[in-house]
């Protein structure tokens, strides 16, 4: 057997309305190596992002039945959740508000494959320094 077998694939849940968008983000997270998961709306992404936990949520701010800063505000304040990371990904020029909601980072649209895919990889590194200080402070 060899070690990619053993190694668990990073899951990213993408909540996205344009399904253009999705297309977009499933091909370039896809050919990245991600595995990916994606909701329709508010509602959906909670209750994905509980069952299926995944390394990071990301999120446009416009989503029907629940907007994407509620949806980082309810995973950040669950303790069973608050690790997933997330990214706001959005059109508006919110940066400050995503940030008051408890995302991890935020890009504004339109998407930029290499920028999208850096910036996970970034908030991937920091989690895994984040998890690996808190385990060794314990």
């Amino acid at each position: 057997m060899t070690q990619d077998h053993t190694i668990r694939q990073i899951l990213i849940l993408a909540v996205e309305r344009d399904p253009h968008i999705r297309k977009f983000e499933q091909y370039f997270l896809e050919e990245a190596g991600y595995r990916v998961e994606f909701a329709d709306n508010g509602e959906q992404a909670l209750e994905q992002a509980r069952r299926l936990l995944p390394d990071i949520l990301l999120s446009e701010i416009m989503l029907p039945r629940g907007d994407g800063l509620s949806v980082c505000r309810a995973l950040k304040s669950d303790p069973a959740t608050r690790c997933i990371a997330v990214l706001i990904f959005s059109i508006l020029a919110a940066e400050d508000r995503a940030r008051e909601a408890g995302a991890d980072a935020f890009l504004k649209k339109p998407l930029d494959d290499v920028v999208l895919i850096r910036s996970i990889e970034q908030l991937l590194a920091q989690h895994t320094s984040a998890k690996r200080n808190a385990n060794g402070a314990n």
